[in-house]
């Protein structure tokens, strides 16, 4: 694995998205935080509408960023027309799938790219770092989540647990 495959599917710069999200509920996905203009729900939506079209510009499936693309859509595109038959829990597995198949495909994509694809999987990499570490503070302020590594005991990213 390279450091580009590294840095887009966590294990370079932040934890590994899985880890992140382990154990996250529907309900705190979708609870404000005090202060934040976006939940958990809503950063998720994101990194899944700018994953898709940077993964399709990357993979030359598109030639340009989409016109008029929604970057912090309500509800994922794909869930867009199941919402009202889907249940929160049914739709915070199906963004957490959307985002997981696109992580892959971006790790999958970094592993020889062109040059024009280096360029876009490298910022689409930066963006979900921050994002990333977005939902891993938003989890710890709703108290959900300590960040403590399961292997070291310590905090990821130091600190004290509960400090």
């Amino acid at each position: 694995m390279n450091l580009l495959q590294a840095s887009l599917g966590g294990s370079a710069a932040f934890r590994e998205p899985e880890y992140i999200l382990e154990n996250l509920t529907s309900e705190v996905a979708a609870k404000p935080v005090p202060g934040l203009p976006y939940t958990i729900a809503d950063v998720l939506y994101h990194l899944n509408a700018t994953m898709r079209a940077s993964l399709d510009l990357a993979s030359g499936r598109a030639a340009d960023w989409p016109e008029g693309l929604e970057v912090w859509p309500d509800m994922p595109p794909s869930t867009e027309q199941h919402s009202a038959e889907q249940s929160s829990a049914e739709q915070l597995a199906q963004i957490r799938l959307d985002v997981a198949l696109a992580l892959s495909e971006a790790v999958m994509l970094a592993e020889d790219p062109s040059e024009r694809a280096r360029e876009i999987l490298t910022d689409l990499a930066v963006n979900n770092a921050y994002h990333w570490g977005q939902v891993a503070l938003i989890r710890r302020l709703h108290g959900d989540w300590s960040g403590e590594d399961p292997v070291t005991g310590g905090v990821v990213g130091g600190g004290v647990v509960g400090g």
